[in-house]
This record gives structure tokens, C-alpha cells and sequence, in this order.
């Protein structure tokens, strides 16, 4: 009686072998097919199950996208929302804030005194704007990582810039607390419902 022959996995069964051809043709169903449909001389595999095809998107479209995320350009967008942002503070800080005058101060005066406080406010929160998402994107860059600590040292970096000014104490301390608050607002905007809302 003869006996069967053993698969690779032990169980005794009949083995069944593919020729060249056919392990050619079922690999290339699998994959996909061979044609290349882009000059690039990339192939992608089509899934069957896909809704909608695999596409490859146009040299204008690829260009446009690694401008908008390069670090000059993310510096400089916060540069501006960070301008706005410090002007409506300025502009709400001059609306309430106690004018200590000798006298009662007229129109012309007050407007005066509410736009030198919105130039001041919007200047400094587009300089504090501009290092730390300068400094965040290029540490991103360097470490090829997207996690929490590239706000945290960005932060740190930005406060101890900002604050050497005043002698290294002053720095350490301006350090700690802008990489607790990137920390703190990065943990915020990953976290909060407002920025993720639960699908």
C-alpha cells in the first residue's frame, strides 16, 4: 500500500505543485495587473474591494502641499493668526484696563493710547507665534517623529529665548513654563471634542 505523501504542515494529504506559469498568474491576480497606467512608472494595485480607485495626484497638487507644509510657511501663518489674535487681546486688554492719567484723557487720546496697546499685544503674540511653530516644525523635521515632545521642546526652546533677556533664571523659568503650556494646549487640541469630534 503506498503511502501518502506529507504536506509542509504535517498532515498527510495529497501535494498539489503549480507550475511557473500558473504561480505567475496567480501572483500577478493577486498584485494586480501589469500594465502601468501612469507615466511615473509607478504601479499600484487596485484593490477589487475598493470603492473608489487609487489615484495618484498631479506634480502641481504634490508641490502645492509640500509648500504649505514646509516650516518657513507654518511660521509664517502662525505669524499672522497669532498678529490677529494678540490684536483682539490688545484691543480687549485697552477696552478694560484702568487708565492711570492725571487728567480725563479725550477721543483722539484713548484711540491713541487703544492702538499703541493693539500694535504692542499683536506683535508680541506673533513673535511668540512664530518662534515656537518655527522651532516645533524644524525640531520635527530633525527627529522625523510627530509626537508631544516636539511641542514641549519647541516650547522650552521659545520661552528660553524669550526669556535670556533677563538672565538665566529667567530663561529656566520661561522654559518650563512655555513647555508646559505647548504640553498643555497639544495635549488639548489631540484630546478635546471640540477639535475631535467623536464619529
Amino acid at each position: 500500500m503506498e503511502s501518502p505523501t506529507s504536506s509542509p504542515l504535517g498532515n498527510p494529504s495529497n501535494t498539489t505543485l503549480f507550475t511557473a506559469a500558473e504561480s505567475e498568474s496567480v501572483i500577478k491576480y493577486l498584485v494586480g495587473h501589469s500594465i502601468r497606467p501612469y507615466t511615473t512608472g509607478i504601479l499600484i494595485p487596485q484593490s477589487a474591494s475598493a470603492m473608489v480607485p487609487v489615484t495618484l495626484q498631479d506634480t502641481t497638487t504634490t508641490r502645492m502641499m509640500a509648500v504649505g507644509e514646509s516650516c518657513p510657511v507654518k511660521a509664517c501663518m502662525s505669524y499672522v493668526v497669532g498678529g490677529a489674535m494678540g490684536g483682539f487681546m490688545g484691543l480687549f486688554q485697552s477696552s478694560i484696563a484702568p487708565h492711570h492719567t492725571t487728567h480725563q484723557m479725550t477721543t483722539k487720546e484713548t484711540l491713541l493710547d487703544m492702538r499703541r496697546t493693539i500694535v504692542s499685544s499683536a506683535r508680541s503674540f506673533a513673535m511668540i507665534g512664530f518662534m515656537i511653530v518655527g522651532i516645533e516644525c524644524i525640531i520635527e523635521t530633525h527627529r522625523a517623529k510627530t509626537d508631544v515632545w516636539n511641542a514641549v521642546y519647541g516650547g522650552g526652546f521659545t520661552g528660553g529665548l524669550l526669556g535670556l533677556r533677563a538672565g538665566v533664571k529667567a530663561a529656566s523659568i520661561g522654559a518650563c513654563g512655555f513647555a508646559a503650556f505647548s504640553a498643555a494646549i497639544d495635549y488639548f487640541m489631540h484630546n478635546s471634542t471640540l477639535f475631535n469630534p467623536p464619529g
